[in-house]
């Protein structure tokens, strides 16, 4: 089963991101997140949060997981959403 992970930063922690990211990344290749990304301020460029597509049994093991994402033990996140997900589009085949 797939789920959204949708999380927005706490305002003002642009370095902060900054300084963890590559060991954030290094955790989702690891882990199974097939695809991530970081959401963007209306300009384009600012990095505000990061939306997952995590793969997992049940929601209970995202909620396991996301502690150990470098950006969550850092404290960079100001709210932090999941939701289960279908992939009706685009899904890789089994």
């Amino acid at each position: 089963m797939y789920f959204i992970v949708y999380a927005k930063d706490k305002p003002g922690h642009t370095e902060m991101r900054a300084s963890n990211r590559p060991d954030h990344v290094a955790w989702l290749k690891a882990n199974t997140v097939p695809v991530a990304g970081p959401l963007l301020a209306d300009d384009n460029e600012t990095m505000i949060g990061s939306m997952l597509i995590v793969e997992a049994d049940s929601r209970a093991d995202v909620e396991a997981l996301l502690p150990n994402d470098p950006y969550a033990k850092a404290g960079l996140f100001d709210s932090v959403e999941v939701h289960p997900w279908i992939w009706a589009l685009g899904a890789p085949t089994a």
